[in-house]
């Protein structure tokens, strides 16, 4: 079977490609296909996340094994796109060169049968240009119930308002 997505590229604009890929194919292989077709060079890290309805970020599933041994994670080149993608499970996140923050919003438009004579991943419609730079990130903590609580006048500097000795070594 053959999975057609639409990646948006998280703009004020109108940035998007449909692409198609074989179910079978690694997100390794998914990768590949979307930064080529968004005309990025590839050799940033990426990874992709599975995502709700409301595009809450969930799982990753990471280009590399950055856990050191403590935490097992999923990797792009031992997942396959049909792992991670059916008709109740419709939505990933990407995102691409984690210094920049290039955020792409990822949806399962259909499953269809493969086509005689294309060979896939295949780029079926391109709309808008990538702009120069990422969009900037606005990143918002959630209000913490326990703010109030802390006097946010303390001087760090101060010492002598402080109740430890400075010399306790």
């Amino acid at each position: 079977m053959i999975y057609r997505f639409r990646i948006i590229l998280d703009t004020e604009e109108d940035v998007f490609r449909d692409l198609e890929i074989d179910q079978g194919a690694t997100l390794e292989d998914f990768n590949n296909a979307i930064t080529q077709s968004f005309g990025f060079d590839g050799i940033e890290m990426a990874s992709f996340y599975i995502s709700n309805d409301s595009w809450e970020q969930g799982e990753e599933i990471s280009q590399f094994d950055m856990s050191e041994g403590v935490d097992s994670v999923r990797l792009m080149n031992e997942t396959l796109v049909e792992d991670v993608v059916s008709e109740s499970q419709t939505k990933l996140l990407y995102v691409y060169d984690f210094l920049n923050m290039w955020r792409f919003m990822i949806e399962l438009a259909e499953i269809a049968e493969p086509e005689d004579n294309i060979l896939y991943p295949n780029l079926m419609f391109v709309q808008g240009q990538v702009p120069d730079q990422a969009p900037d990130v606005a990143f918002e903590a959630e209000k913490d119930e326990y703010d109030d609580e802390f006097e946010d006048d303390i001087d760090i500097d101060d010492l002598d308002d402080l109740n430890f000795d400075q010399n306790w070594n």
